[in-house]
């Protein structure tokens, strides 16, 4: 304890409407390895019409270390954050939300993580669940990261760890009055500039962040574009009073652009939006770029991407569509070239491809540039210019527990390979190939009971894509030699069993 009496931690949680939602989280808090005299819990509950607030008391009366608030409903998390702020006791203060989870160690790592390195801020690993979560941010620790020198503007979420008197010290709340889309970002942003030092712990998976299948959280609905925006313009505004124009300044709003914005113009995600909201967005979207970034914001992005915001600054949302329908149909397909173990390693060789359909994606040599090849034409070649992204293509091998979500990015050798001949003169496409050595006494801190699955990751040109690999790696114990089950061969005997049956 830092003090007598006064806790290491105080999660704070907003709670509406969750019922039986809340169990998970619950559980989990009750399971941390933090002894419970040493942290608190503060559920605020925000006007509930079901059972959460009977669940919620029954819950802090049989735990001394949990606590309730009840008010009249706000309609957004805001307003209970902020509350539970005011009765939070703990020297930090961690926002989770009623329908995540926390890993049973999350609590005391995040604390120890901010206590070594004397932190304002710690972001703990995510695990995401029909939710994007970040991924180059969580590759390795970091202990000193900003902005500038890492890409900690991917995680705008306020899932982490705040110390109490720093937040109180800058006056860094919510902001309040009705529905406030992305309310958490003008927080962290604004704490990220003020943080003396934010520490990123990548080692162990502290946070399990969850998109309900029912989508009745509170903040599932769809967005009213002209509100969204107005938020996303009240974060630029927090970047542009901190920065100077630049490469710096164009980096942090090419996060909006990027995840905001063209995220929501492409693919599935647009073919699945209703035509008047889609055009609603897109004038949004063709405001943005045209009155806030300079031209570095696209200009650093992806060609896919680029493409996408070329389209989007000239409004035309017809050729959103028809890329849209192409990139559906974009995945990543990887084979197992060679297979070998010994003991407690395993050793993988794959080879991975990005294909739309049955087709690769292709680029064309034009004038010693490399050009992204898309399904239509009047796009300027510039946009499309490939060079330095296809020299970068980078392959991963992940493992991913599949009871708990933990992804885990093992050391990889890989070289891309350009095969020509395939689609015309001038055409190629890109095959990459990597081997990995995964070794089940280390791996993920010998924390390994459960079962493995093997992805290949793609990153090219704007797109970031897993293509399943038919292996099953079962560990009985952490630490234990696995058991392989090899996907090939199992479908091959399902195979031969139904030609039997056929012949038959």
């Amino acid at each position: 304890m830092a003090e007598v009496g006064v806790p290491k931690v105080s999660v704070v949680v907003p709670a509406y409407n969750c019922g039986p939602h809340i169990e998970k989280l619950a559980e989990s808090l009750l399971r941390q390895s933090m002894p419970a005299e040493e942290f608190e819990a503060i559920f605020v509950d925000d006007g509930s019409t079901d059972d959460t607030a009977e669940r919620l008391d029954r819950l802090a009366a049989e735990h001394p270390h949990i606590r309730v608030l009840h008010i009249e409903n706000s309609g957004w998390p805001s307003r209970p954050r902020n509350l539970g702020i005011e009765h939070a006791r703990g020297e930090y203060v961690f926002f989770a939300d009623d329908d995540d989870w926390f890993a049973d160690e999350a609590l005391e790592r995040l604390h120890a993580c901010a206590k070594a390195n004397d932190a304002d801020i710690v972001v703990g690993k995510m695990a995401g669940y029909g939710r994007p979560v970040p991924r180059e941010l969580f590759r390795k620790n970091r202990f000193d990261a900003t902005l500038g020198n890492s890409p900690l503007i991917d995680s705008l979420t306020c899932h982490k760890l705040f110390r109490r008197g720093f937040l109180n010290e800058h006056g860094l709340r919510f902001p309040e009055g009705g529905k406030r889309r992305l309310e958490d970002h003008s927080v962290v942003v604004r704490a990220y500039f003020l943080s003396r030092r934010t520490s990123v712990l990548s080692d162990y998976t502290c946070y399990h962040h969850v998109q309900r299948s029912d989508a009745r959280n509170v903040t599932a609905a769809r967005l009213e574009p002209s509100s969204y925006f107005a938020s996303v313009r009240d974060a630029l505004d927090i970047v542009d009073a901190n920065t100077e124009p630049g490469p710096l300044r164009d980096r942090l709003h090419r996060r909006w652009l990027r995840n905001e914005m063209l995220s929501r113009l492409r693919g599935k995600r647009l073919l699945n939006a209703p035509e008047d909201w889609l055009e609603q967005l897109a004038l949004e979207t063709q405001k943005v770029i045209q009155d806030r970034f300079a031209p570095g914001v696209a200009g650093g992005l992806p060609p896919l991407l680029r493409a996408v915001a070329y389209l989007a600054e000239r409004g035309r949302v017809a050729d959103l569509r028809r890329l849209a329908r192409w990139e559906a149909g974009i995945a990543a397909h990887a084979t197992i070239d060679e297979l070998r173990h010994a003991d407690h390693a395993v050793t993988v060789t794959v080879a991975a491809e990005l294909r739309s359909g049955k087709q690769p994606i292709g680029f064309r040599s034009d004038d010693g540039r490399d050009v992204l090849v898309l399904p239509m034409e009047e796009i300027a070649p510039e946009v499309l210019d490939s060079t330095a992204q296809v020299s970068k293509a980078r392959l991963d091998l992940v493992a991913r527990r599949r009871e708990t979500g933990d992804e885990i990015f093992l050391p990889v050798t890989f070289e891309t390979e350009r095969v020509t001949g395939t689609a015309g003169a001038g055409r190629f496409h890109l095959v990459h190939r990597g081997t990995a050595t995964i070794d089940f006494a280390t791996l993920n801190g010998g924390r390994t009971r459960g079962s493995w699955l093997l992805k290949a990751r793609i990153s090219n040109v704007g797109w970031t894509e897993d293509g399943r690999l038919p292996l099953l790696f079962i560990c009985p114990t952490d630490g234990s030699r696995p058991r392989i089950r090899d996907e090939r061969k199992v479908w091959n005997r399902v195979r031969s069993a139904i030609g039997r049956r056929v012949k038959r």
